[in-house]
């Protein structure tokens, strides 16, 4: 699809309006005709000066819409990202600001179950697959000794796959292993390339032909769009690079800690509107090597039902005893609350030590947004710690991008603990605890990721401070407001350190909190790039969530959730599910996920939403689901239907529509 051409990189102006209007022209000629919504521009693929491929001429023409324009933009509209990676639409329609009114608390969508012969249907195909494997493993066993060698004891030696342990990874998973692990390259933005392949062994093994296909992306972690092979925080991870290398080549607490670990914690802090903060280099291990040094034998944690791996992980290695209440649920929370608190330890009977409630911000499996008032009056009431992971939350929510506190328009300060992750809405990875400065001080000593991991790499932090940045916008110096545009691009690093200019939280960053040789374009000043941001993917997951519930699907979750579930439940319809998106003629990449990670009959593909997705990119998934919805017999969901164009034409209308229920 795209090859190295020899053409002239085109860095004027002049050359720039030309390849415009030779896209136009091409547009024209394939019976297009400019709109104010574009879906695709020229400008930033056809003008970088780096070694970028340029669209070949020869390709197919763009019927799918993911590289070329189907709309070509007007001469009054410029671009500065490549369509691949970010969605091109000037269209203000698109885009809403979410407004939490305390007065009408979210009521979410009520989980509706399917019909009995749904749930029947599924049971007795697990039953099926389960009952032939283990048939399969008795004969085989015996007939066939060296195809199960692996799983039996041999020579006095234990196998160390265990025949019972390995039984699903063996007999049901393995069916669908082609909808799982797909080798991609390239940005994982709006589109992704998948590297082609195929089995010739029901998927023991797996064979790449060496071709790529350019699919839709409804299926990575990149709310705001920042996974980005351009921009400014694309340039600043390049110039991190040249200045402090790819490692720090040890862990914090033994001579890994760089001035830009002081910056980014620094920045983490502010932006989340907490005293300090501190920076862990795996998302999954700053749960489960924090926990650990917040409570120990003799505390109590409870533990939202449905909360994450990482977090079970944490609680099982701190030693301390955990209950958990029903998922979101504020009356199974209190119950539990009055019970353990009446009852202390038990045995003992005496009173816990502490008593921490860990919940997550959004659960990226349900699409739920946690009840976070209602949490902070139990709080108040029953005098409890609070841990809020906002791993999916950060970033995607309120009208700031500062997760769930901005999104309910809470102090943040409200709550003990709030943890998060980069690796979703900043395009990096690795994740961060904030809080007081006593705990953080505390937790650097005794959490386990300060002395025996490595510590962020600089490319990484220089992403995270760039896109932290970039949501808050910035304070320039007071000498400098007046200068040139040029001038407030770039600042010397020989020039003295400007006086910090603080501002009250959701303020702005002040650019002496910024390394001194990061990049500052305009739109990262002002907050307006990233703002247009926040804007289009709230309306991206508001219009997803209630397109699917008018189409007649079960979707769990809230309308703001940027993480949509789609029930699907049959296990043999999940496969086909993924296999029948990536087939269409606009190939689109979806996650599927079944039991263990939900609950045996609750097995559903989960769309993860992003401000690099436009509205064009949405009707053609909802198109997708519609076609496909009825092929697998998925629209069983109970309430009022529209048909699919009266949907796209009224998606402005459906977004702003009170909460549906």
């Amino acid at each position: 699809m795209f090859k190295k051409k020899s053409t002239p990189v085109l860095n004027t102006a002049a050359s720039y309006l030309s390849a415009v209007s030779e896209a136009d022209a091409r547009a024209r000629a394939h019976g297009g005709t400019p709109n104010s919504t574009p879906a695709l521009s020229l400008s930033s693929s056809a003008t970088s000066a780096s070694e970028d491929t340029v669209l070949n001429e020869d390709d197919k023409e763009n019927g799918d819409g993911l590289v070329y324009p189907k709309n070509p933009p007007t001469s009054e509209q410029v671009f500065a990202t490549v369509h691949t990676e970010f969605g091109h639409c000037a269209n203000e329609e698109y885009r809403f600001t979410p407004s939490y009114n305390p007065e009408h608390p979210l009521k979410g969508v009520v989980e509706q179950d399917p019909p009995y012969y749904i749930l029947l249907t599924t049971y007795i195909s697990y039953l099926l697959v389960i009952a032939f494997g283990h048939l399969r493993d008795f004969l085989g066993k015996r007939f066939k000794r060296t195809a199960y060698k692996h799983l039996l004891a041999d020579d006095g030696y234990a196998a160390l796959n265990s025949d019972f342990d390995s039984f699903y990874t063996r007999r049901l998973k393995l069916r669908i292993d082609d909808c799982f692990s797909a080798a991609v390259t390239g940005v994982p933005g709006r589109t992704i390339q998948i590297l082609d392949r195929y089995s010739p062994d029901f998927n023991k093994t797996v064979i790449y032909t060496g071709s790529r296909t350019r699919a839709l992306n409804i299926s990575s972690y990149n709310y705001l769009g920042f996974a980005q092979s351009k921009g400014a925080c694309t340039e600043a991870g390049v110039e991190g690079i040249r200045r402090l290398g790819v490692s720090s080549c040890g862990s914090r607490l033994e001579g890994g800690t760089l001035d830009l670990h002081v910056q980014a914690e620094a920045l983490v802090a502010r932006f989340m509107g907490m005293e300090d903060a501190l920076l862990c280099s795996m998302g999954f291990a700053t749960n489960s090597t924090i926990i650990p040094a917040l409570v120990t034998k003799g505390c109590l944690v409870i533990s939202d039902e449905l909360n994450h791996a990482s977090i079970r992980s944490g609680v099982r290695l701190s030693g301390a005893n955990v209950r958990m209440f029903k998922h979101n649920n504020m009356k199974s929370l209190e119950k539990l609350l009055r019970e353990v608190i009446s009852q202390g330890q038990p045995k003992t009977h005496r009173p816990w030590r502490k008593i921490l409630v860990i919940v997550e911000g959004l659960y990226s499996m349900e699409g739920t947004l946690v009840s976070l008032p209602a949490i902070l009056e139990l709080k108040k009431k029953y005098k409890f710690n609070l841990f809020v992971d906002e791993a999916h939350s950060v970033g995607a929510l309120g009208p700031h991008g500062r997760g769930v506190s901005d999104y309910y328009n809470i102090n943040p300060r409200d709550v003990d603990v709030l943890m998060g992750t980069f690796t979703k809405s900043f395009g990096a990875a690795g994740g961060y605890i904030a809080g007081n400065k006593a705990i953080i001080d505390r937790l650097r000593i005794t959490g386990h990721s300060g002395t025996y991991s490595e510590a962020v790499a600089p490319p990484v932090l220089t992403q995270v401070i760039a896109s932290m940045a970039s949501i808050m916008g910035i304070v320039l110096p007071s000498e400098k407001q007046s200068a040139s545009h040029t001038r407030l691009l770039l600042r010397s690093d020989s020039s003295p350190a400007p006086p910090i200019d603080f501002e009250a939280y959701p303020g702005r960053a002040p650019a002496a909190a910024l390394p001194s040789w990061m990049p500052l374009p305009q739109s990262m000043c002002d907050g307006s790039d990233s703002q247009m941001r926040l804007r289009r993917l709230a309306f991206n997951a508001r219009y997803l969530n209630r397109a699917l519930r008018k189409l007649g699907f079960i979707t769990y979750g809230h309308d703001d959730s940027p993480v949509v579930p789609l029930l699907i439940f049959h296990p043999g319809k999940m496969n086909v599910f993924s296999r029948l998106m990536r087939s269409r003629g606009t190939p689109i990449v979806v996650v599927v996920v079944a039991y263990p990670a939900t609950p045996l009959v609750t097995g559903r593909a989960r769309f993860c939403l992003s401000a690099s997705h436009t509205k064009d990119d949405i009707d053609t998934l909802l198109q997708a689901c519609d076609e496909i919805g009825d092929i697998l017999d998925l629209k069983k969901a109970v309430g009022e239907r529209w048909p699919l164009q009266e949907i796209m034409v009224r998606a402005v209308e459906l977004v702003n529509m009170p909460e549906m229920l």
